[in-house]
């Protein structure tokens, strides 16, 4: 199906089913521990190996030689495989870091080795027995030491954009900032660690994994392993948390595979926790300015927004100024993007790549540049926004109701409670209110889905779709009963089986939409042959109670099944429309903070969301998704950090002890307010994606709010204690 034009009404506006809060179908086998995660599979009948693989204790450089004596004849081991063993192996097109194979060392725990034996205890005992020994050659891993060698990066990631003449308007701008921000590098750490399951049956290899893209993952798979792509089975059901950190193919897959096909057995690898932040992908950090020019009266008239981000050879930059071309209204604009070659691990995508750390700079200049001008935060973005794209100004929103979120916010958070910075206090707290706003461009993606009817009337949906976490499940069983009359206990969902039609998969906000699209698509296919069968025409028949009617006639779904079941197969694909309309969804986050005036311990009081993103699909899942966004804009703002050693170049905390996300206790009660919407330009669903919004902008609220607390403006992340306590006795 191709959808091309703006979506008229269809059997999804019933909203019988699409739109309710229905729980989680998958919810009790989650808590149950019935739900299979990637190292959970367990067949009795098989007999299992394990994995444990080594990294590479250097950054940059060649292996030399790798000793395997004293491993191999370790208790329980049956192989040892190496880097050197398999040879320089084919790249898939998805990764910028190879995974294994070859001498060459590109990043610190790029995987050299794996030991499988009978247990893991053993293959883990017998890996400190390799001895390995290297030639270090000098690498680059310092961000700002890079800055000066920084070149524009691919001209398809666009990284430049200009209209207007920003030097100009900003150098007789009456009012200006120019200010530079930091975010640093994050980690996804994500619960599940990176873990697979490999089994060949002659020259078919079957993977259980912890993949958000099946048909990314299955490419690159067979690419790496020389085989052909209907020669590679994924399956993957259920994922523990991904945030981007499961998009492409990991070693641990790989590996698994190679070691399955060493010892003719099935095999199980993990990446140990301390090897995940190394070995995989990361969140790059970036050094941004920002400057902004505006009239007394509050109107911007330039804005400039530059970011320096690195990464390996061959990688691209996180996109931080691509909010910036959007959000605002402005005359004069300049953005741009230098990209520094490090030799740090691969730089990817994390929950809302781009816009998060664009958003934690940007932001907080916004608000600064409100009290330049003398107005309130809120009312200075409202009083720059826009309905239509401002470097292409014949190109309107689809629908754009930032104005709605930032008054609905203002009016259900009390903003009008807020006094000027370092005034209100409780015993030895100061309190304050920071305010952001939240935007994350509307993507879609091709989706394909297949839908069964049986005699008993009971719909069976198949997608390769992923559920990391995000509700997939329930919101395609919601979308199947709605197309076809059915309740939600009549529809059964299977998806993460590479054997399915292709999805669009989970990521970038994408999913949901997309997915569901996908299976609406289908369901229209299966009601034309359902119709078809019946001698309906399939424009007259209505789908509902289990039953289809046309005119004085109806029939039961499984009636019209008949013993050999009918099926509906189909692709969405998405004809021009963001050509003629920008796409893009908004939220405003309000944060209320205390900080304590003698040790700068800055706590979380309450946190409120209030989202514009389409038809909310399901407000129990969708409510999930952004306060759980919401808890990682708290742990960027507040305590997280991987900490480089530029000397060896390595990330130091690279464990869940080191690295400090948010607890239980960090996180106070969240509120999340949905806007009444629906998008006809985003698909036959009319909804658009929440997951990355939730996270967009809530560490610049928190940061302005630890401002309006204090008086204290710090612009580079994580606003640590240390960065308050030196001015703290002045405004205490």
């Amino acid at each position: 199906m191709q959808f091309d034009k703006p979506a008229t009404t269809n059997p999804i506006d019933r909203l019988k089913v699409v739109g309710k809060p229905i729980p989680r179908i998958d919810g009790a086998l989650k808590v149950t521990g019935q739900a299979t995660y990637a190292y959970e599979w367990h067949d009795p009948e098989m007999h299992y190996a394990y994995g444990y693989p080594v990294g590479s204790a250097i950054a940059k450089g060649h292996v030399t030689s790798i000793d395997t004596a004293k491993a191999k004849a370790a208790p329980g081991v049956l192989a040892v495989l190496t880097t050197l063993d398999v040879g320089d192996l084919p790249k898939g097109k998805l990764n910028t870091a190879k995974l294994f194979g070859g001498s060459a060392v590109q990043h610190y725990h790029q995987a050299i080795a794996i030991v499988v034996a009978e247990s893991f205890e053993q293959a883990r005992s017998a890996a400190a027995l390799i001895d390995i020994r290297y030639a270090v050659e000098p690498g680059a891993f310092d961000l700002r030491a890079e800055m000066g060698n920084a070149q524009t990066p691919d001209p398809s990631t666009e990284p430049d954009s200009a209209f207007g003449d920003f030097n100009a308007a900003f150098k007789a701008a009456p009012l200006t900032l120019d200010q530079e921000y930091t975010t640093p590098d994050h980690s996804h750490s994500m619960i599940e660690p990176h873990a697979s399951i490999a089994a060949w049956e002659g020259e078919k290899v079957t993977v259980w994994t912890s993949s958000q893209m099946i048909d990314w993952w299955r490419t690159d798979l067979a690419t790496t392993l020389g085989v052909e792509k209907d020669k590679v089975h994924l399956i993957s059901p259920f994922i523990g948390g991904g945030f981007g950190g499961k998009l492409f193919l990991r070693a641990d897959a790989l590996l698994a595979s190679l070691a399955a096909k060493a010892v003719g057995r099935p095999v199980k690898v993990t990446l140990p926790r301390p090897m995940v932040p190394n070995n995989t992908t990361h969140r790059p950090a970036t050094i941004q300015r920002i400057r902004i020019g505006a009239e007394p009266d509050g109107r911007i008239v330039a804005i400039g927004h530059e970011s320096w981000s690195g990464d390996l050879p061959g990688g691209g930059p996180e996109v931080a100024v691509m909010q910036t071309r959007l959000l605002y209204a402005g005359a004069n604009r300049m953005t741009s993007m230098k990209l520094a070659t490090l030799d740090l691990p691969e730089g990817n995508a994390m929950r809302a790549p781009g816009e998060t750390p664009g958003l934690m700079a940007l932001e907080i200049a916004i608000d600064e540049m409100a009290e330049k001008v003398g107005l309130d935060p809120v009312a200075f973005r409202i009083a720059n926004d826009t309905q239509v794209d401002p470097e292409k100004p014949e190109r309107p929103f689809s629908y754009r109701d930032l104005v709605g979120c930032l008054k609905t916010g203002a009016e259900a958070f009390g903003w009008d409670q807020r006094q000027s910075p370092g005034l209100r206090r409780q015993g030895n707290w100061l309190i304050g209110f920071g305010v952001a706003a939240a935007f994350r461009n509307n993507l879609v993606m091709p989706s394909g889905a297949r839908v069964r009817l049986d005699r008993q009337g009971k719909v069976t949906v198949e997608t390769d779709m992923t559920d990391i976490g995000t509700g997939s499940y329930t919101i395609i069983a919601q979308t199947a009963a709605e197309m076809m009359g059915v309740g939600i206990d009549e529809v059964t969902v299977k998806l993460g089986d590479s054997n399915f039609p292709v999805s669009a998969g989970s990521g970038g906000q994408f999913g949901a939409n997309s997915a569901t699209s996908g299976v609406y698509a289908a369901c229209v296919k299966l009601r034309e042959a359902v119709a078809s069968k019946l001698g309906f025409n399939s424009g007259d028949a209505v789908f509902e109670d289990g039953k289809v009617r046309a005119g004085n006639r109806a029939v039961s779904l499984s009636e019209a099944a008949g013993d050999d079941g009918l099926v509906g197969e189909d692709t969405m694909e998405w004809g021009d429309l963001t050509e003629t309309h920008q796409q893009s969804t908004f939220g405003a986050h309000f944060v209320e903070v205390g900080v304590d005036m003698a040790t700068g311990e800055t706590r979380i009081r309450r946190m409120l969301a209030v989202c514009a993103a389409g038809r909310i699909l399901n407000p129990i899942t969708a409510r999930s998704q952004v306060i759980g966004a919401m808890t990682m804009g708290v742990g960027a703002a507040l305590s997280e950090e991987l900490s480089v050693d530029t000397r060896h170049g390595f990330f130091v905390n690279h464990d869940l002890a080191g690295y400090e996300v948010p607890v239980h206790a960090d996180i106070p009660h969240q509120d999340v307010i949905f806007l009444d919407e629906t998008d006809p330009y985003s698909s036959p669903m009319k909804a658009k994606g929440v997951g990355e919004l939730g996270l967009c902008g809530v560490s610049a609220a928190v940061a302005n709010a630890i401002y309006n607390a204090t008086g204290i403006r710090v612009r580079d992340y994580p606003i640590t204690l240390d960065k308050l306590i030196g001015e703290l006795p002045d405004v205490a």
